[in-house]
Formats: structure tokens, sequence, C-alpha cells
């Protein structure tokens, strides 16, 4: 279990062999600034599909040396999506970023039947969380991708949640599924499925984790307010994996823990054959950074365990 960001860093910079990691689109400079942090601290070697010749004026311009990466030429994004996920559906590359592409398409590239990544599983968005007072990472999930999931859906986004906490050495994680209060109440949906998503694990349809629901968040991250409140729960106060009813109420978890809170944040696109790394345009050099670390680990432990991510 890493208690924050730096952790996180080194252990993926001490990983015994450098993963693989092929850019999509790679003719980005915030995305390539990301890139040539994690090449120079040996985190990764990369490939870089793309427009070739804005590739190497902006690699000059930041000082990336294209004589460590690969550059493959290719003009069209959205063919270098699809170039880019091949290269890790055949095993040349562990892991893959979305780079000046659309989400859709390299999303679309992710999910082709013949070269993508498809596991059968539901794609979904995890987000390791560095926030400053907590003695380790937060995970909280879905923020970005699945916009109002069911309950078989939010049993596949723990699931998911779950494998990218174990590959952060987090051995069996405790997942709060969030509500507004703590008590089920059949006028909040959130909280009836809280409730069966906890009996699920009881009974052994959720494995590798403790879950519990509902909790509050106030609950879920603070022992102390679970004590006022009176709730006895393995997971209160001490949650690793924050499961959100929605991607309104993620967004705003991840938004006011970076803008308000200062947190450092790294997610994955978790539920394919590979870890997709795949930021917002506003994330900062660091939080692209961090997220290749995340998804160098977890390409890592998939190796280690034959198991996807």
């Amino acid at each position: 279990m890493f208690s924050n960001m730096d952790q996180m860093l080194e252990a993926a910079k001490a990983l015994p062999v450098k993963q693989r990691l092929a850019v999509a689109a790679a003719q980005d400079q915030d995305a390539l600034e990301a890139v040539k942090d994690a090449v120079e601290w040996g985190i990764v070697d990369a490939i870089l599909v793309g427009d070739g010749k804005t590739i190497e004026q902006i690699a000059g311009e930041i000082g990336l040396d294209t004589g460590k990466c690969q550059v493959i030429d290719e003009t069209d994004p959205v063919q270098a999506a699809r170039q880019a996920v091949a290269l890790v559906s055949s095993g040349k590359a562990d892991l893959v970023m979305k780079g000046k592409v659309g989400t859709a398409d390299i999303l679309r590239a992710v999910l082709d039947k013949e070269q993508g990544l498809r596991t059968g599983k539901l794609l979904s968005h995890v987000t390791a969380l560095g926030i400053e007072g907590y003695d380790r990472l937060i995970f909280m999930t879905d923020g970005a991708m699945n916009v109002a999931p069911d309950l078989s859906e939010k049993k596949q986004i723990i699931e998911n949640a779950v494998a990218v906490a174990r590959a952060l050495s987090v051995e069996k994680p405790k997942v709060a599924v969030i509500g507004a209060v703590e008590l089920v109440n059949p006028g909040m949906p959130a909280t009836t499925d809280a409730a069966l998503l906890a009996k699920m694990c009881d009974r052994g349809q959720i494995k590798d984790a403790v879950v519990d629901g509902p909790l509050a968040l106030d609950n879920a991250v603070s022992s102390h307010s679970a004590e006022i409140k009176g709730i006895v729960s393995p997971v209160a106060g001490v949650a690793d994996i924050l499961m959100v009813p929605d991607i309104e109420a993620g967004n705003v978890i991840y938004k006011g823990a970076v803008y308000f809170a200062k947190a450092r944040a790294a997610s994955v696109i978790a539920g394919a054959k590979a870890p997709v790394v795949l930021t917002s345009r506003s994330d900062s050099r660091q939080a692209k950074l961090d997220s290749i670390a995340l998804c160098a680990l977890i390409a890592r432990q998939n190796k280690n365990s034959g198991g996807k991510s």
C-alpha cells in the first residue's frame, strides 16, 4: 500500500523491466511532456504513433530525445489510435495513452473486435487520489465514463477498481458505496444499490474486497465521523475505494479534491486487456506523469498474474 503519490512513482521507477507505452496521436505537447518525464524516470520506453514531423518539432522544443523512443509516422489521428492499440493487443506494447485524438476515437479502437483490447468486461474510470492528511492513496470510481450505472454495472465498476487497488499492493481493498445518507431509503435508489452490493460481497459475488454501504463520504473516510454517528462497519472511516452513485458525484469529488484540497490524481481506464492512460486536457503535467506510473504498475501486475486490468 502506498501512502502517497511519490511512493507510487518510486515504485514505478523501480520496476525491474520498463513498460512499453504506445501513445496514440502523440503530436500533443502536454502528453509528450509527461512522456518525457516518464522516459527520463526510467518508467517506460515510448512508442510515439502520430504525425512524425510534428512529434519531432514538439520533442525538440521540450527536450525529449526521440532517439530514445520509437516514432511511427501516421498523420491520421484515428488510424494512429488504431495502430497504438494494435501494438498493445499484439504484445508489442504494454499500455496505451491518449494523445491528440478524441476520447471516443481511442475508445472505439480499444473496443475494436479484431485488434482492440476487449475482455467482455465493462470499461470504467478509476482515479487514485493522494490527499494531504491521509496515510494512504484513496481510489474513486467512476467519475468520468459511466454516466448512471445500474446495479450490474456498479458491480463491474467495483471489480475493476479492486483490480487497480490490488495492483498497488492493497491486498483486500475496503470499498465504500457512497450515498447521501447511511441508511437504506427506498426513495433513494443509490442506497438500495449500495445495500445490495454489500450483500453481494458477503455472499462471494464480489471477491477480494470488503464492500459496505450506503455510506456518506464523511463516514467513509473519517473514523471520527463514523464513531459520532454510531456506524459499525469494517469499511467506515478506513475506505480504500469510494464507489460513487453516478458520474456527477464522481466528477465533483475528483475536481473538489484536486482544486480545493490540492490532491494529486492519477487515472486509468480499467476493464480492458491493458491499462489505458486517458487524462483530461486540463490535467497537469504531474497528473499525466502520475497516471503513466499508475498504469505501468498495473501493466506489470497483469504480466505477473496473467490477469486483466
